[in-house]
């Protein structure tokens, strides 16, 4: 326990089962009050399942909770925050019809003395949490039109408007900007001097150190240690996570370069201005840039979910049109999206299904589909990724962020694609399901696969990129090959400025 004070907040011996899973064995945590506590595990360690039995949402099967010195067992995520306790949830839980005023108090609207909605002091406590958070748009903007980014500061002020005293952030930074994360962590650190006790959940490491007092780490659904930041370092907490030593988180594949296998010229569409490029065959290209900077948006046109208004394109010579996302397909293109839940995935359908979407072509014998074709296929694939999964009819819901990313991954390359474009492929997964998504990456390239890589993390983009392009405003600003590159003359490209001016 930690020496300097008793926990705002104990778990104890949380077990919960769901078929075919022990998800929680024996799991536990503390929350000190005005401290940051990171919680840390691989994907499918507990951590979401722990902070649903915290919140009253999962039922825990054995175990105590003990707040504020008392015993308590929440029946619903209401009561958890009526006694004080709110998180910031991984995927969002936004209404995008709705104003931003609207979303953050939601079915707890101030109310007149008649007990009609009071829109003004709405308005008025919503433009006080998005100043507090350095959000600049209106509390009557419509949620749909801000960015994912955004949408997630939103969250984060939905989360602040309960004045809990204890906040579980999930994955709080996993959309946001350089800048919206430290006017995040500028908030944490009030919270913090107020007494706030806080559970930080983050796959950046970097960010634990800058930000966390304390560690509690999970695997597999286990406790295995808590212990303060300053007695850790990343290789450590590494080894602490996944059982073993990760000696090099990026293990790039040295290959040279094939054929032409795109080539873009002067393609212009929603957010993009003028983009050329050529990729080749077993090549890695990387793509950097702040969010905004149109990244995505290319990457849209090139696969036929956005129409581009000028420019040409070629896949392997050969004119390439994309109106449609069937296009893309149809020419050997796949896109696995930065938003796995709204563009990405199916969460009511099964793992299975969500896997073989868009390949179904592949097993059909006639007028059917080869059912145990199929099944092998995905089967494989479960294996291949190391999906945790209890099998291929799991509602792919059920399974963790990390998990649900790698079912995304595997779908688009069930499509037996030329070009592989992968929007942040790493978002929200732990550093050992990464170096997996790494190592398969690599293999494609040894087969000759095509993959852009699209990246706000700029660690993964220098250590697994062959050439990087840098996007500003909707245009490249500059293109890097290895041995140039380094994360000043990345972030120098991304505002804009000359980055042959900073040192290699």
């Amino acid at each position: 326990m930690n020496p300097m004070t008793t926990p705002l907040l104990e778990l104890t011996g949380i077990v919960k089962t769901f078929p075919g899973v022990r998800a929680l064995d024996e799991a536990g945590l503390r929350v000190y009050p005005g401290r940051v506590m990171a919680l840390l595990g691989e994907n499918g360690a507990g951590k979401s399942t722990l902070m649903k039995v915290l919140t009253g949402i999962y039922q825990a099967d054995s175990g105590t909770l003990t707040y504020r010195g008392q015993p308590i067992a929440f029946r619903g995520p209401r009561e958890s925050q009526d006694q004080g306790i709110s998180i910031i949830h991984q995927e969002l839980n936004l209404l995008p019809e709705l104003s931003i005023a609207a979303n953050i108090f939601l079915g707890r609207e101030p109310r007149t003395r008649f007990g009609n909605i009071d829109h003004r002091a709405l308005r008025e406590r919503a433009a006080s949490l998005l100043s507090r958070l350095g959000v600049r748009h209106g509390p009557d903007t419509r949620l749909g039109d801000l960015s994912i980014g955004e949408q997630q500061m939103v969250e984060i002020a939905k989360a602040l408007s309960f004045d809990a005293s204890v906040i579980i952030m999930d994955e709080p930074t996993d959309a946001l900007t350089d800048t919206e994360t430290e006017q995040l962590f500028k908030v944490i650190r009030e919270l913090r001097a107020q007494g706030c006790g806080i559970v930080y959940i983050s796959h950046r490491l970097k960010e634990i150190f800058q930000i966390c007092g304390d560690v509690t780490v999970l695997r597999d659904g286990k406790w295995i240690g808590e212990c303060p930041v300053s007695d850790l370092d990343e290789d450590r907490l590494i080894e602490m996570m996944v059982g073993r030593r990760l000696d090099e988180q990026y293990p790039r594949l040295a290959r040279a370069p094939g054929a032409v296998s795109l080539q873009v010229e002067q393609l212009c569409g929603p957010g993009v201005h003028g983009v050329s490029f050529t990729l080749h065959e077993g090549e890695i290209l990387g793509f950097s840039g702040l969010m905004g900077s149109g990244r995505t948006e290319l990457m849209k046109l090139i696969y036929g979910a956005a129409r581009p208004s000028a420019g040409s394109m070629t896949l392997g010579g050969q004119p390439l049109v994309t109106r449609s996302p069937a296009d893309g397909l149809a020419a050997g293109i796949a896109y696995i999206s930065e938003d796995r839940k709204g563009d990405g995935l199916v969460l009511p359908m099964s793992v299975r299904e969500n896997m073989t979407l868009c390949a179904l072509g592949e097993f059909v014998r006639g007028l059917h589909i080869d059912g145990n074709a199929e099944r092998q296929a995905v089967n494989d694939y479960i294996r291949l990724f190391n999906i945790k999964t209890p099998g291929a009819e799991q509602p792919i819901r059920l399974l963790s962020g990390g998990n649900q990313q790698k079912v995304a991954i595997a779908k688009g390359l069930l499509t037996r694609p030329r070009v592989l474009i992968l929007d942040e492929p790493t978002r929200g997964v732990d550093v050992g399901a990464k170096k997996e998504i790494y190592q398969l990456i690599n293999e494609f390239k040894k087969e000759g696969m095509s993959v852009i890589i699209v990246s706000s993390e700029m660690p993964e983009v220098l250590g697994m990129s062959d050439r990087i392009l840098v996007m500003h405003e909707g245009r490249v600003s500059a293109e890097m090959n290895r041995q140039e590159a380094n994360q000043e003359r990345l972030m120098a490209a991304a505002v804009g400025k000359q980055w042959q001016e900073v040192p290699a």
